[in-house]
């Protein structure tokens, strides 16, 4: 159980390449013992944005306070307070702060061995009996 004000939390910067004026605070996350889910907070300041990426799992956004545009596969979409944003996998996507305050929204995602990774596998093999196991094959 854990139970705390974000303040609490530490603010830190989100040093990923293509992220200008974002930090981020992990609320709840695996180190909490949260087997799931991971609970983030993120600030983004005026004219800042994260990284237009994509990876394997999904994002749930709810927006706390502020303007912002979703870019998603290229359209662009605008957000507010009180919005709530689902982004598929393997989807590219951007969060832009185009207001004049902070922007603060909490992204949930799963934990990191929680995610499913769709792999193509290769048919089994076809199992055959072996002829010559007996010691025959064909009356040879």
């Amino acid at each position: 159980m854990k139970l705390t004000h974000f303040n609490q939390v530490e603010l830190q910067p989100v040093n990923v390449e293509g992220a200008t004026g974002t930090k981020i605070r992990w609320l709840i996350a695996e180190k909490d013992g949260a087997p799931n889910f991971a609970m983030r907070m993120f600030e983004v300041e005026p004219g800042g944005h994260t990284p237009y990426h994509k990876h394997a799992w999904e994002h749930e956004i709810y927006c706390l306070e502020g303007e912002g545009t979703l870019v998603f596969e290229g359209n662009e979409y605008s957000f507010k307070a009180n919005d709530s944003i689902f982004v598929d996998p393997d989807k590219m996507h951007q969060f832009k702060n185009v207001g004049k305050s902070v922007l603060k929204f909490l992204c949930l995602i799963p934990n990191e061995n929680n995610y499913v990774k769709e792999e193509k596998k290769a048919p089994e093999p076809k199992k055959v009996k072996n002829p010559f196991a007996a010691g025959k094959a064909n009356n040879c």
